[in-house]
């Protein structure tokens, strides 16, 4: 019970920004969505830069020192296992939904790109 406190109290952000994320995934869109072409693929990529962002910051948060290995697991692999938990959701259980793996490419892109970049702000 105690690691799940610990957990709680280090990372609350991180859960709320999961929490968003799947309501996002699975709730059922209104028809007045913009019919822009590419906004979605965009929408994907800022979601989960952002919430390997929100990750990454709470863990630098709470951490003096820096574990490469625990940082590549929990910051980057774990939203992008996320982000195709939530593609195959959207597809098995919803029917006004549909996953897509090109969806899933902007998730890993977004999340790649702000491990890039939160990886060049720590050096320097």
């Amino acid at each position: 019970m105690e690691k799940y406190l610990y957990i709680f109290r280090r990372y609350p952000l991180s859960l709320l920004a999961s929490a968003a994320i799947i309501f996002l995934t699975l709730y059922k869109p209104s028809d007045s969505t913009p019919g822009i072409p590419g906004l979605d693929k965009v929408a994907h990529f800022v979601i989960y830069a952002s919430f390997c962002s929100v990750i990454l910051f709470e863990y630098y948060r709470s951490h003096d020192k820096a574990d490469r290995n625990r940082i590549f697991w929990f910051a980057v692999i774990l939203p992008i296992a996320f982000s195709g938990v939530m593609e195959i959701s959207q597809s098995c259980l919803t029917t006004y939904r549909s996953g897509d793996f090109v969806d899933f490419l902007f998730n890993a892109l977004g999340v790649f790109s702000a491990a890039l970049l939160w990886n060049l702000y720590k050096k320097h």
